[in-house]
């Protein structure tokens, strides 16, 4: 699936030279750039018919209290698997590691993952998958699970970043059955609600 950073840098290039047209839909920045690639016809993964009665993802009120600051506890020496997907194509991945939080008074876990594939790509290679679900899963968010990017390069000397959950995005699948989309893992199911991010898409 393609990583959404660099799309956000380029659109956002593109949306400031751009004088005289119509506003970013969107509350932040970062859904602005989102509904405008998913608008794009040439990038949307949306069917012709979805593309068509395009107005905007769907997104939950901006919470702040769903930015946390996440500890990383690095896997040393993870084996290379190969992740189940919506298709039998499996892509290799490796744990990179293991991520701690506190939200909403729960301690949580998450594990991270790293693309073998995208490795050998310099755009990619500081990229890392974390696939998760939650208790809005099937309901207000895609019962698939939603993805968040994070940066290698974001984490800090005391191996900690930011999580931002506003800041999540559904598989390609959740919008079109021909893409084929990394299945998320089990262990990284959420028992709490994360009412942030994007929610379930409502095909038309």
């Amino acid at each position: 699936m393609k990583k959404l950073v660099l799309l956000f840098t380029l659109l956002l290039i593109i949306s400031c030279n751009s004088q005289g047209k119509r506003a970013l839909v969107g509350e932040t920045e970062y859904q602005q750039v989102l509904n405008a690639s998913y608008k794009d016809a040439s990038k949307s993964p949306l069917k012709k018919k979805d593309l068509k009665n395009f107005k905007g993802l769907d997104f939950f009120p901006i919470d702040s209290t769903f930015i946390v600051t996440a500890k990383l506890t690095r896997t040393e020496n993870a084996p290379t698997f190969e992740m189940a997907t919506t298709t039998d194509r499996k892509p290799l991945y490796k744990e990179y590691g293991k991520l701690n939080f506190t939200l909403k008074g729960q301690d949580l876990e998450l594990t991270i993952y790293q693309s073998q594939d995208d490795l050998r790509d310099e755009k990619y290679k500081d990229y890392l998958f974390l696939p998760f679900t939650d208790n809005t899963s099937g309901e207000d968010s895609y019962g698939g699970g939603r993805y968040m990017d994070v940066m290698i390069t974001d984490i800090s000397e005391e191996n900690t970043f930011e999580l931002n959950f506003n800041n999540t995005y559904n598989p390609y699948c959740a919008y079109n059955d021909k893409y084929s989309c990394p299945l998320t893992p089990r262990k990284n199911h959420l028992d709490v609600e994360i009412k942030a991010g994007i929610k379930v898409f409502e095909k038309h």
